[in-house]
């Protein structure tokens, strides 16, 4: 959140007032987002194929609360630490479907 100037030269809120102009958002903020085609390829692929070994693995570690060790477990598989916590994140939302069911 940005306040607004004061129109005074210094201090925090220094500057001469003007409007705020509303921006068009940016193509680039799109980037990332899943397509309703791309969520269905996914879930179909992981109907099919179901989970990869290292997969199993981290949903026994997280079953057995041990999330420290499956977050770095799912880092080295993985290359990046917000890779693996988006990984366990979907595992943990998946173990909590199975409960449910």
């Amino acid at each position: 959140m940005v306040a607004s100037k004061s129109g005074i030269a210094v201090g925090l809120n220094k500057g001469h007032i003007t409007t705020r102009r509303e921006l068009k958002p940016k193509p680039s903020n799109k980037i990332g987002a899943a397509s309703k085609r791309t969520v269905f390829v996914k879930s179909i692929i992981r109907e099919v194929a179901g989970f990869a070994p290292y997969e199993r693995r981290l949903m026994e570690l997280i079953k057995n609360s041990k999330d420290k060790r499956a977050k770095k477990l799912c880092k080295n598989k993985l290359g990046s630490f917000l890779r693996a916590k988006k990984k366990i994140e979907e595992l943990q939302a998946v173990i909590a479907s199975t409960r449910r069911h």
